[in-house]
């Protein structure tokens, strides 16, 4: 961390986390969907309240800035994950053939 600071890449470190962390969540939600449906929403739901509870409880501002980031993200998953099986009623994304409605 204090090569960060000592060089002024926090910002930057913190932007890249950020970066990586929503596009982790872009195939969480696209799997999450395709093997379990809706029904892990509550997982989401979990992981972003853990998050966000934690990054309040972390006094290091760039751990608990990803920390953050990784409760919101967890928390609009949510809302995507419904999205997402409209995108694969529409066609959009494959359906599990395996998976029960």
């Amino acid at each position: 961390m204090e090569f960060l600071t000592q060089h002024n890449l926090t910002g930057l470190a913190i932007g890249l986390g950020t970066f990586l962390i929503i596009g982790i969540f872009h195939p969480f939600v696209i799997k999450g969907e395709y093997y379990f449906g809706v029904r892990i929403w509550w997982l989401f739901l979990l992981s972003g309240i853990g998050a966000i509870a934690a990054s309040v409880a972390v006094r290091e501002l760039f751990w608990s800035t990803l920390l953050a980031v990784w409760g919101a993200s967890s928390l609009w998953g949510i809302g995507e994950l419904f999205e997402q099986r409209k995108r694969v009623e529409k066609g959009w994304f494959p359906r599990n053939p395996k998976r029960k409605s």
